[in-house]
């Protein structure tokens, strides 16, 4: 079975309670739940890892290839448009990888309509809600070998 590395960035784990009117009222361990109901359907298994330091996603992504995984989906969250070190993680471990994000980020103000990342992605699905991690997961399981 293929496996997938679900990565959320900074502030993440305060879904649900931050900013409700942009981000809803889901949190974030009920949108793992819902990939992973997701994830049957793809046949695939998901592991999930969210931190709030830069480095310790970095360091996540470069051992995804030792640890096995197939693909990356990722919510760099407000790293999306400031962390070249992620941008060259996910550059250098060359493993299909999907960004996604909540809000539609080319909706918001001008500093987050640039992301880092979707240029060394496979693509970027946002505006979504919690959909939009679905959507990534489907994009995802569809180009792994």
């Amino acid at each position: 079975m293929k496996r997938i590395l679900v990565i959320n960035g900074p502030n993440l784990n305060l879904l649900g309670e931050r900013e409700t009117g942009i981000y809803g009222k889901v949190s974030l361990e009920d949108i793992n739940k819902l990939l992973t109901v997701a994830a049957k359907t793809h046949q695939v298994s998901l592991e999930f890892f969210q931190s709030n330091h830069e480095g310790e996603i970095v360091d996540k992504i470069g051992q995804v290839k030792a640890e096995g995984f197939s693909g990356i989906l990722i919510n760099p969250a407000a790293y999306t448009h400031t962390s070249i070190a992620i941008r060259d993680a996910v550059a250098a471990v060359v493993i299909p990888t999907v960004e996604v994000h909540l809000s539609n980020i080319h909706a918001r103000e001008e500093f987050r309509h640039k992301s880092l990342i979707a240029p060394v992605a496979q693509g970027q699905i946002s505006g979504f809600g919690p959909q939009s991690y679905v959507l990534g997961l489907q994009a995802l399981a569809g180009i792994i070998k």
